[in-house]
């Protein structure tokens, strides 16, 4: 009877899905794509404290801010591409500063489907009070770096985003193909 028991029970637990092999298996926490958000997420949460809590703006806001703060004007298209927002995030977060009189809006007379967008008087007051606090942050986040560390860093993320950019043209190519 032991031996029936046994017998049934065998084909259940054939059916079980084996365990990939470890040379195979992507774990997650070794996989660099997952990595690099984490870092992201990570760094923006912290990062966060600095504007949300002084002016109450998210991430979208927070990058619109800084790129006309940096640039002065731009279109919201132009925002998009330096930030890697999609253009409705860029939209919405244009919408939300405009609301609250961060940010100016002037039509492009050559092409009226577009407006130039820049910071108010109070947008740049905010832009002017935060980004000395973001640099700070940037700087506590990299201490625990060498010079050297630092060095070898700034090269990877550049090469790593050069090729990451070389990898979306490829697949947009590859879907255009498709």
């Amino acid at each position: 009877m032991a031996t029936a028991r046994a017998s049934q029970s065998e084909p259940a637990a054939a059916a079980a899905p084996a365990a990939p092999a470890d040379h195979t298996a992507l774990r997650l926490e070794h996989f660099l794509p997952y990595q690099l958000n984490v870092v992201a997420s990570l760094v923006s949460q912290a990062l966060s404290r600095v504007y949300v809590q002084r002016h109450r703006i998210g991430v979208p806001e927070w990058r619109v801010l800084v790129a006309l703060g940096q640039h002065h004007a731009m279109t919201a298209k132009a925002i998009g591409a330096q930030t890697h927002m999609h253009k409705t995030k860029v939209s919405r977060a244009v919408a939300i500063l405009e609301r609250r009189k961060l940010v100016v809006r002037r039509s492009n007379r050559s092409d009226m489907r577009e407006s130039f967008l820049s910071l108010s008087a109070s947008g740049r007051a905010m832009y002017e009070e935060l980004a000395p606090h973001a640099l700070e942050f940037a700087k506590r986040l990299t201490e625990i770096l060498s010079p050297a560390d630092r060095e070898a860093f700034d090269r990877a993320v550049k090469k790593l985003t050069e090729r990451s950019a070389e990898l979306v043209a490829e697949a947009a190519r590859d879907n255009a193909e498709a």
